[in-house]
């Protein structure tokens, strides 16, 4: 057996190999003082330890094995896995809708090339055609990479790029766009682009996926699959994010782009309406509304993009014992807008009240949401509140935060010279960004462990 036989291992794993006759791509049976196991033996990741062999199991998901648990290893057979992407031309049907699909970096088909650890992603309709056929039942597809940047790359620069070619896209004839997008920051490119890209006349769906394709638990096959079915049938013409609904693999949902939020690290279910309630969701095929008020899809390919953002804004998160040269270090670095995410209603420390001041005197806009997500902002509530507003600084309803410096960057680059017009702007709902109310159902908090969630869990499991 030659190097090439043992990708990217080491001792003691090279050694161990070696004395018992097998190499990378061996299907091996695994005896350990921890138990038997078989699968297919990886290749080791170039940056990865020497310690253990990397161990492809029936069930499609991986393990590490440490080399001193290791008493015996058997070959059973080989075979090599192949990286490439199936490639197959993507059919075409003049019956179909045609949809548009951007890449900006996020990888929502892809094979892991285990020695090395990288995606390599899938793009091209051929190789998405390949890895996910079903697109071909749902519209004729042609892709688009913009960027290829990791998603906490993204910021003014492509969002600005994104709305204009989103533009082109629909004015060109599609019937719906797709966007590949990384989950971390999918929630402020979709703010982003629901108020660059103006009363468009056909779904603009976001998608990504939370874990790769080679994993069993993948949900870039279901994700993409019904991005494209809502961009292609769908009726909601407005800024969508097409993720998993529930924990299991039965339907994915439409969430507004001005109302979702990424929520869990790890969860296929990781994004969330907040606020209000996903608009519709999507089932083999059919998408059943959930929501009634929407921008619906219209004939014409009009659209207005006003692609602008002045990068001088941020957020500020309020904790306890924050001091005013915070704020003071903003204006004198030349920010011109602030988020605030309050406490409560809508609170900050009396600390920090004449740096408030001194901001509106430079002329700095000052903005106020919630750090609950949640509800609304009540400055009139508590007498905090009240002095809060007297500084100059205005309530956003339940605008979530990350939102409202999106819309705060652009509602300056609309109006630089007119602080009035900016104001108007940002309380004004726009696309969905403030409603007039919360549902009675939306937020609801299941925790475990509450007597509430055990009884409903022992109904359900009758």
């Amino acid at each position: 057996m030659g190097r090439d036989d043992y990708k990217g291992y080491r001792d003691p794993c090279l050694a161990l190999m070696k004395r018992h006759g097998v190499r990378v791509w061996s299907e091996v049976i695994a005896r350990t003082t921890g138990g038997t196991f078989e699968g297919l033996i990886l290749p080791r990741s170039e940056t990865a330890d020497a310690q253990h062999i990397a161990l492809k199991l029936s069930s499609g998901y991986n393990i590490g094995l440490r080399a001193d648990t290791i008493v015996e290893l058997v070959e059973t057979g080989w075979r090599e896995a192949v990286y490439r992407i199936p490639e197959k031309e993507f059919p075409r049907d003049p019956a179909k809708p045609r949809v548009k699909l951007f890449g900006t970096g996020g990888t929502i088909a892809s094979r892991l090339d285990y020695r090395t650890g990288a995606v390599i992603p899938a793009f091209s309709p051929g190789e998405l055609y390949g890895s996910v056929p079903e697109l071909a039942d749902i519209c004729n597809l042609d892709t688009e990479k913009l960027f290829g940047v990791f998603s906490e790359n993204m910021g003014p620069e492509q969002y600005i790029e994104l709305a204009q070619a989103v533009g082109q896209a629909i004015r060109d004839g599609y019937d719906g766009i797709v966007i590949g997008h990384g989950t971390d920051t999918m929630h402020h490119t979709a703010a982003a682009l629901s108020f660059m890209v103006r009363r468009p006349p056909v779904p603009i769906v976001m998608v990504g996926s939370q874990r790769s394709s080679d994993r069993p638990s993948s949900d870039a096959a279901q994700n993409l699959i019904s991005a494209a079915w809502a961009a292609a049938h769908g009726e909601i013409a407005e800024v969508l994010v097409c993720m998993f609904g529930p924990t299991s693999d039965r339907y994915n949902l439409l969430h507004r782009g001005t109302r979702v939020r990424k929520m869990h690290s790890s969860y296929r279910s990781t994004f969330r309406t907040l606020g209000d309630v996903p608009l519709a969701m999507v089932e083999r095929g059919a998408i059943t509304p959930i929501k009634r008020d929407f921008a619906r899809r219209r004939d014409d390919r009009e659209v207005e993009i006003a692609a602008v953002f002045d990068e001088r804004v941020t957020i500020l998160y309020y904790y306890p014992n924050m001091q005013p040269d915070i704020i003071d270090a903003l204006v004198e670095r030349g920010y011109r807008g602030i988020v605030i995410a309050g406490t409560g209603l809508g609170h900050v420390n009396r600390k920090v009240y004449p740096a408030l001041e001194r901001a509106r005197e430079a002329g700095v806009q000052c903005y106020m949401t919630l750090q609950t997500l949640w509800g609304y902002v009540q400055m009139y509530v508590y007498e905090t509140g009240r002095e809060i507003l007297e500084l100059g600084v205005v309530p956003l309803a339940n605008m979530l935060p990350e939102v409202a410096y999106v819309k705060l960057g652009w509602a300056l680059g609309m109006h630089p010279d007119d602080p009035d017009a900016v104001r108007a702007l940002m309380t004004t709902s726009i696309a969905g960004e403030m409603t007039e109310r919360e549902p009675h159902d939306g937020y609801l908090v299941f925790q475990g462990g509450v007597p509430e969630l055990d009884a409903l869990l022992r109904h359900l499991w009758k």
